[in-house]
């Protein structure tokens, strides 16, 4: 299910059409007060938002729907300037598309964010775990390696769906995330972020990498990736940090390879 929320109405029409026809139910709002009431009743998967909107802003819409929605949001924004989008980001949104756009560019951008390819831990012949990520359809199986330890259970074998590291403890099959015995609330990519990150445990992922991997453009390493995108990146990273309460000066969790990209910090002694 979908929620377009645009002032324009021809961008809406398409927009509508464009969703409706992949097979997704759609909703549409001409106001940003209108499209939060829309995504508090249809409690959609994805959710298209315009940031000039004519009664509050596309940011402030952001602000409101996280209060209650895990929804993507993918922003519409025909502003030239980079720190709209940025902000957008910072609030909460998981991916935009500069206007003018091509309908198959944006249809594609929803897909994927439907799709996002999700990290199970497996058991091994040896009765231990290796950890593998799911790749985007057509893609091989990729093992990584050392990983954030799967969670144990006192006297009990690993727990498949679990990881843990510092303290941090991950379940991908409720996508929950909690420090210590507080769960912590994530977007759906600052938690597939993260997922990503304790997968490949201190195995560095490219700021690339990771722009490739959010948009399953893993497998094409000669794709290009815009420094918006590359940005957009760092800025979930940092909000994925304030929620965690993490520093990059002195990391328990998420590190910074300068000129690179990030890891997960060593592992503490205290655990």
């Amino acid at each position: 299910m979908a929620v377009v929320i645009e002032d324009d109405d021809d961008i809406r029409e398409v927009v509508h059409a464009v969703l409706e026809a992949s097979g997704l139910e759609v909703y549409a709002a001409g106001n940003g007060v209108d499209g939060v009431d829309a995504v508090r009743l249809h409690n959609p998967d994805v959710i298209t938002l315009d940031l000039g909107l004519p009664d509050i802003d596309g940011i402030e819409v952001t602000r409101r729907v996280r209060e209650f929605s895990d929804a993507y949001i993918v922003m519409l924004t025909a502003r030239a300037r980079e720190v709209d989008t940025l902000q957008g980001l910072a609030v909460g949104a998981d991916d935009f598309v500069t206007k003018p756009f091509r309908p198959r560019e944006l249809l594609a951008r929803v897909e994927t964010l439907l799709r996002r390819p999700r990290g199970s831990t497996l058991l091994n012949g040896s009765g231990g775990t290796t950890t593998a990520e799911l790749p985007p359809a057509g893609g091989a199986l990729s093992l990584n390696a050392p990983t954030a330890s799967p969670v144990k259970a006192s006297g009990q074998a690993a727990e498949p769906s679990g990881l843990e590291h510092n303290g941090l403890y991950l379940d991908v099959a409720t996508r929950t995330t909690r420090v210590g015995t507080e769960e912590v609330q994530l977007t759906r990519t600052e938690f597939d972020l993260l997922q990503a990150l304790m997968e490949a445990g201190r195995v560095v992922r490219s700021t690339t990498g990771l722009a490739r991997w959010l948009h399953a453009r893993e497998y094409e390493t000669g794709g290009y990736v815009s420094e918006s995108e590359e940005r957009a990146i760092q800025v979930h990273i940092a909000n994925l940090r304030r929620k965690l309460g993490d520093s990059a000066q002195s990391p328990r969790w998420v590190e910074t390879v300068r000129g690179v990209g990030y890891r997960l910090a060593a592992k503490s002694s205290e655990n």
